[in-house]
């Protein structure tokens, strides 16, 4: 079996969540270890926490996946003076990393919540409030009898895909100019003379990650010498990130019904929620800490919104709109490790991938 290093499962984990999608104040990524290191074993959490490190090492496991960074802060000591220090001591100590695939996992369509939405059975998803700025647009000029291979390229290379459909470009034919100088090497055309020539202008949205294999894909398969293009940052919406989903329950459901369904189906023991005089049909869901997205849960006309770290006061701004389902921080997040235990074995099926048997939940209920 080729070896397997901390940069191969790194590199596929952020093709399923880039990093560039994490939020501002979060932490992702690579927190110990060194991205050239052979993977024995890789064992995949919620949290990574001492008892967890401690299972990697028994397991032969010198990689965790953890959803949760166990660095949020800044640390300027390292004394074993809190857990935090303890478990980082522990890896380092024992060469085990610990790679964090936290708020960037939440904000792809294909990732937590996506996930909760799987457990409930919900169809018809959209995310629930998109992320702009994170798509570009190509536009580049190529000679008519090239502009089929180079847009092949780039669809190949991740641009071109706006939903459901792919291989989506604008392509308008017209006259471009060039004079090529003493020194260049043209496709076409003659040093010193100007050159008039039919060119198809082609446009394409890329999602920003795609950037670079775009970029590289244009400009390898270009004819020219020298390739004209120019790279804009959109303003648009990206329907496939941001935070939360929503979507539809295969049938209404009375509001205690549908309670009982979600305390089944997310295995939580409690559930904190308001009072709800409709059926539920359209369900809102956000893994974690969803309060912020309450108001958007509203203004998408969702019935019910199942989330967790709800504020008393928060409890208030359903205002009889809709039903708030606070099912607990570690019950909404917690099929987080089957989606990621998952995707690493379809991405690498003949490697030691494991759950980690430790239940991190702090948090008891009586």
């Amino acid at each position: 079996m080729a070896t397997v290093t901390i940069k191969d499962i790194t590199g596929k984990l952020e093709q399923l969540a880039p990093l560039v999608y994490q939020e501002d104040y979060d932490n992702c990524g690579l927190i110990t270890g060194n991205p050239q290191t052979e993977v024995t074993g890789i064992l995949v959490t919620l949290d990574c926490t001492e008892a967890v490190v401690e299972e990697a090492i028994q397991q032969n496991c010198n990689l965790v996946v953890a959803h949760h960074p166990i660095v949020f802060k800044g640390i300027k000591k390292l004394t074993g003076q809190n857990y935090v220090e303890r478990t980082l001591i522990k890896a380092i100590q024992n060469n085990v990393a610990i790679y964090a695939i936290h708020t960037n996992l939440d904000n792809v369509h294909t990732g937590v919540n996506k996930k909760i939405a799987e457990q409930l059975s919900l169809t018809n998803l959209q995310v629930l409030a998109p992320r702009p700025n994170t798509l570009l647009k190509l536009v580049t000029f190529v000679p008519p009898d090239h502009a089929q291979n180079v847009a092949n390229h780039l669809y190949a290379a991740g641009a071109g895909h706006i939903g459901n459909y792919k291989n989506c470009s604008f392509n308008l034919t017209g006259e471009g100019t060039f004079l090529p100088t003493q020194n260049a090497n043209p496709f076409q055309g003659t040093s010193g003379k100007l050159e008039r020539t039919q060119e198809v202008r082609i446009e394409v949205i890329l999602p920003e990650p795609a950037r670079n294999r775009v970029l590289q894909a244009l400009k390898a398969n270009h004819p020219y010498e020298e390739v004209a293009y120019y790279l804009s940052l959109l303003e648009n919406d990206n329907q496939e990130v941001g935070a939360g989903i929503m979507g539809e329950l295969p049938a209404p459901m009375e509001a205690m019904h549908f309670l009982e369904f979600v305390k089944a189906k997310m295995e939580t023991k409690c559930i904190r929620y308001t009072a709800s005089v409709k059926a539920i049909k359209k369900v809102a869901v956000c893994g974690g800490s969803g309060s912020f997205l309450l108001s958007k849960a509203i203004a998408k006309g969702a019935d019910a919104f199942v989330s967790a770290d709800f504020k008393y006061h928060e409890f208030f701004d359903a205002d009889s709109k809709i039903l708030v389902a606070d099912i607990g921080h570690y019950e909404s997040e917690q099929f987080t490790k089957e989606l990621l235990l998952a995707y690493l074995q379809e991405n690498f099926p003949t490697f030691a991938i494991a759950f980690s048997k430790v239940v991190t939940n702090p948090i008891s209920y009586l």
